[in-house]
């Protein structure tokens, strides 16, 4: 299944994810800082969606309430109730 999600309160704008059952198969942030988005999808690549969403739900970037990686858990909450 293929899921895009539009970003709230960081850099980068959207998030494409593409998941088989529960397993994320791919990720692309859309935008952000290049290394840093690269290097979440890669590491998410091959895991259990919800083992990926509680590693990364809560992480703040800087000042900022959220963070690339927080908003990766929760378009990966969604998708998996979608």
């Amino acid at each position: 299944m293929k899921y895009t999600y539009t970003t709230h309160g960081v850099c980068s704008r959207q998030i494409e994810i593409e998941l088989c059952g529960d397993t994320i198969e791919n990720v692309k942030f859309l935008g952000g800082c290049s290394g840093n988005t690269q290097g979440v999808a890669s590491l998410v690549k091959g895991m259990n969606a919800q083992e990926a969403i509680e590693r990364l739900r809560g992480i703040r970037c800087g000042a900022r309430p959220t963070s690339c990686p927080d908003q990766l858990a929760i378009a990966l909450e969604e998708a998996l109730d979608y």
